[in-house]
């Protein structure tokens, strides 16, 4: 009933810039939440950024400085502005959005993209 787009991903140097996006679509009365994940091998998922309470947003002590979250509430889009980027930075890249599908509903139902790869290599 949700679907998430992501887009952006792909290979870059160490140093070098990237910016992913995600659009939610389907049945959304309204968005709790959405942020981005990542998953590198062997490795669990873990959080990037993601919109925490009110307008702020919670980022990992590890992309602290280097990423921006942002988004654009009239499209359902967040984005992942990616700077400076590591070769620690390489993993699966998901989008995630918490979305009520209706006024009815009492719990939200948390949705995830299918994932985009972010490879950082020389």
């Amino acid at each position: 009933q949700v679907q998430l787009v992501e887009s952006g991903g792909g290979l870059v140097q160490p140093g070098g810039s990237l910016n992913l996006s995600c659009t939610a679509s389907g049945r959304i009365f309204s968005i709790k939440t959405m942020g981005w994940y990542r998953q590198a091998p062997g490795k669990l998922r873990e959080l990037v950024a993601a919109i925490a309470s009110g307008d702020n947003t919670d980022y990992a002590d590890s992309v602290k400085g280097r990423f921006t979250f942002s988004r654009d509430s009239a499209k359902n889009t967040v984005y992942l502005h990616m700077n400076s980027l590591k070769p620690e930075d390489t993993a699966v890249y998901y989008c995630n959005a918490v979305i009520y599908s209706s006024g009815f509903d009492v719990v939200p139902v948390s949705s995830w993209g299918q994932g985009t790869q972010v490879t950082v290599s020389s």
